[in-house]
């Protein structure tokens, strides 16, 4: 029979300690990654009605800046309908495109004389 002497024991208890720590840095809680920041839905008007329409004409058209996104944002209605009051105001002659036509931002201001 074999016995283990003190310095031996030691030795072999400090490498399990070693081991431990070891094993406890390779277990440490993983970082949780936030889901990002959640936007309410926007529950836009998809149908224009009366008052809304009057607020087009006596409001929106008098602005100095018009795009799409304002009327969006100020009408709360829906980008398609947004472009669709555009395509309405310029027809009656209430606005006027700003600069040369860019497809994405169409820029319009209100129509003057001079």
């Amino acid at each position: 029979q074999r016995r283990v002497h003190g310095d031996s024991a030691k030795m072999a208890k400090g490498e399990s300690d070693a081991g431990k720590a070891a094993n406890k840095a390779g277990k440490q809680k993983k970082k949780k990654w936030s889901k990002g920041k959640v936007r309410e839905k926007l529950a836009n008007a998809v149908l224009i009605d009366k008052p809304t329409y009057e607020k087009l004409l006596s409001e929106i058209a008098k602005s100095k800046l018009i795009t799409a996104s304002i009327i969006s944002d100020r009408l709360k209605v829906n980008g398609s309908l947004a472009r669709q009051c555009i395509r309405e105001l310029k027809a009656k002659g209430l606005i006027r495109m700003v600069g040369d036509h860019h497809h994405a931002q169409m820029i319009y201001t209100r129509f003057t004389n001079a």
